[in-house]
C-alpha cells in the first residue's frame, strides 16, 4: 500500500469535511500528532481505527486503503487488491521472523562449534587464538544480522495509544526487552513503555 498516497487522501477528505487535525483527532480519541503522521505518509491508521476514521470522513475502508475514491465498477477489484496487499505484508513479516530464528540458530551452532574446537583439540596457540577470534566475529555478525531481520519482522504496539510502529535499528538495539516486549518510545504519542511485539496487524 502507498502510505504517501493514503496520507494525502486522508488530508484531502479531512479538509473537504472542514475538519482540523485536532478536531478529527478528537473524534477518534487520539492525538493530532497521529493524524499528522498519517497525512505525511509516515504511518497508516491501525486496523481498530480504520472504520471510525472512515465514518468521520464519510468514505469506505476500500477508499482509504486505495488512497482514492473507488468507483462502484472498480469496487470489487480494489477490495481484492487491498486484501492481497495486507496478506502479502503479513507474509513478509512472518518470513523475516523465520529467518531471524534460522540466523540465530546457525550463529549459536557455529560459535559453540568454534569454541569447542579451540578448547578441546590439540593445536598451536596461534590457531587456537584465530578460532576464538573467528567465534567472536561470528557471534557479532550473527547477532547483528538477526537484529536487522527481527526489526523488519512485524511491529511493536504502544501500551498507551495502541499505535503499531517499526522502531529504528538503533532504538531496537538500545531497548531493554523480554521475550515478547521491548522498551521503546512510541513515535505517535511520544511515550516510552514496554511495547508488545506483533507479527501481523490486528
Amino acid at each position: 500500500m502507498d502510505q504517501v498516497k493514503i496520507g494525502r487522501f486522508i488530508a484531502e477528505q479531512r479538509k473537504a469535511r472542514q475538519l482540523t487535525q485536532r478536531q478529527l483527532a478528537g473524534e477518534l480519541d487520539i492525538s493530532d500528532k497521529t493524524i499528522s503522521k498519517w497525512e505525511t505518509g509516515k504511518g497508516l491508521p491501525e486496523v481498530s481505527l480504520m472504520l471510525p476514521l472512515c465514518q468521520a470522513l464519510h468514505i469506505t475502508v476500500n477508499d482509504l486503503l486505495s488512497g482514492e475514491k473507488v468507483q462502484p465498477a472498480d469496487y470489487q477489484k480494489k477490495a481484492e487488491e487491498n486484501m492481497m496487499d495486507l496478506m502479502k505484508e503479513n507474509q513478509e513479516n512472518k518470513k523475516y521472523m523465520v529467518l531471524t530464528v534460522i540466523c540465530g540458530t546457525i550463529t549459536v551452532i557455529a560459535v559453540v562449534s568454534l569454541v569447542t574446537l579451540a578448547s578441546y583439540i590439540q593445536m598451536p596457540a596461534a590457531v587456537r587464538v584465530a578460532l576464538v577470534v573467528l567465534a567472536v566475529a561470528t557471534a557479532v555478525a550473527g547477532i547483528g544480522a538477526a537484529a536487522v531481520l527481527d526489526v523488519r519482522a512485524g511491529y511493536y504496539e504502544c501500551p498507551d495509544c495502541g499505535a503499531l510502529f517499526v522502531p529504528s535499528l538503533r532504538d531496537y538495539v538500545k531497548g531493554y526487552h523480554t521475550l515478547t516486549r521491548r522498551r521503546l518510545q512510541c513515535p505517535v504519542c511520544g511515550k516510552t513503555g514496554m511495547c508488545r511485539r506483533r507479527v501481523v496487524r490486528k
